[in-house]
């Protein structure tokens, strides 16, 4: 793994008027919340039992004519309040905090890499995708695409 200088924590945040049991089970549907990010096209869930700590799936990832599998594991998965994957083949943990407000819930995306993320994926960054930094920033405004979008389906719009 690199250095995390050159992963930065990315955080974004929305509220949404429903309770966080009704945000939990879109979170954690991993097809359908692949369907909500703007880089991830499908999610395929290995083995048949529901979604929990230690699922593991494969995703299928687009931006422009590029399209490039990932590995992810649920590493965390606290009902109602802490969904996390970690991607195998970067080291990057997505998750997502769940907090209930006076209207709904409050849900906390994030991005995390206590490790830096792999030399591979550096590489692929300043050299395919943009440079680090620039696809950060994309990765940032995905985040808020993403949480919009889950936003929309929960809260039935």
């Amino acid at each position: 793994m690199t250095d995390t200088a050159n992963a930065p924590l990315l955080e974004t945040e929305i509220d949404i008027a429903a309770p966080p049991e009704a945000v939990w089970a879109v979170v954690t549907d991993l097809r359908a919340l692949g369907g909500l990010s703007d880089q991830v096209v499908r999610t395929h869930i290995r083995g048949n039992a529901p979604v929990g700590r230690g699922t593991r799936a494969v995703n299928i990832n687009r931006r422009g004519p590029l399209v490039w599998p990932t590995r992810s594991k649920v590493v965390r998965f606290e009902p109602f309040s802490d969904f996390a994957f970690r991607i195998k083949d970067n080291g990057a943990i997505w998750s997502y905090e769940l907090a209930p407000t006076e209207t709904g819930t409050r849900v906390v995306h994030r991005r995390e890499a206590p490790n830096g993320t792999s030399d591979v994926s550096v590489f692929l960054q300043r050299r395919v995708l943009g440079g680090v930094e620039d696809f950060d920033k994309e990765m940032a405004r995905g985040m808020d695409v993403t949480l919009g979008r889950l936003k929309a389906v929960v809260e039935g719009r």
